[in-house]
């Protein structure tokens, strides 16, 4: 299993582009699943080319919920490629308009899904936003992967957990939306964090520099720098 990040606030090769947005690519063997399309299409397919990675050679995607910065290069990769599976939440209509627009195929999941062995969703999260999570089971344990967790992210590790209660959970990555939050509130999610026994921490895109930083501080040697580029392989 590979996961390569194609899209984010950050990066780690001058050579790749970074933008406010997120997509990550799952890999296993043969099949490839995209985890959100980032903001603009023309940045994620560039990032790919540039990665190697050909649009023709994406199985499946889903969109983690309706944010332009998640779905909003879709239509451009759709464009490319729309001989893919769409897994939506039923309430993301943006997204769903730009799935039927390009004749791709819908498959709306609100509760928690199988999409493979080895690969789940948490189903609908949250109240004023839903929000769904990618959940990968690991042989060293369970990678949850966060769109920007509007749902909150202490309360989508703790449903995960209920999911799979013999599991650990081994990495928890993505956006976990603690740019507005106080020094002493970030200190209060990672301390949260270390309770729910989450091993290793990967928090990029909508979290801000100082919470990335804070945790980095905390979880030291079990903390894994995100941009465009970074692979992590199992």
């Amino acid at each position: 299993m590979k996961i390569l990040t194609l899209y984010d606030n950050y990066t780690i090769d001058p050579n790749l582009k970074a933008d406010h947005g997120l997509a990550v690519l799952i890999s296993i063997n043969d099949y490839n699943l995209l985890f959100d399309t980032g903001t603009k299409g023309e940045i994620l397919l560039a990032n790919m080319k540039k990665l190697g990675v050909e649009p023709k050679e994406i199985d499946e995607i889903i969109i983690s919920h309706d944010h332009d910065d998640h779905y909003g290069g879709l239509a451009d990769f759709l464009a490319k490629n729309n001989q893919v599976k769409v897994y939506v939440l039923s309430t993301e209509i943006q997204t769903k308009n730009i799935i039927k627009d390009a004749g791709a195929e819908i498959i709306e999941i609100d509760k928690p899904t199988t999409i493979m062995e080895k690969i789940y969703t948490s189903g609908s999260l949250g109240a004023d936003i839903k929000e769904h999570s990618l959940i990968l089971d690991t042989e060293k344990g369970l990678v949850i992967i966060t769109g920007c967790a509007h749902p909150g992210v202490v309360d989508i590790i703790k449903t995960v957990k209920n999911q799979f209660p013999n599991k650990e959970i081994y990495l928890v990555m993505g956006g976990f939306h603690l740019f507005y939050l106080s020094r002493m509130k970030v200190k209060a999610v990672v301390k949260d964090f270390k309770d729910l026994g989450v091993r290793k921490v990967a928090p990029s895109h909508c979290n801000g520099d100082e919470p990335i930083r804070l945790f980095k501080e905390f979880y030291q040697d079990n903390f894994i720098t995100i941009g465009v580029g970074k692979i992590i392989k199992f």
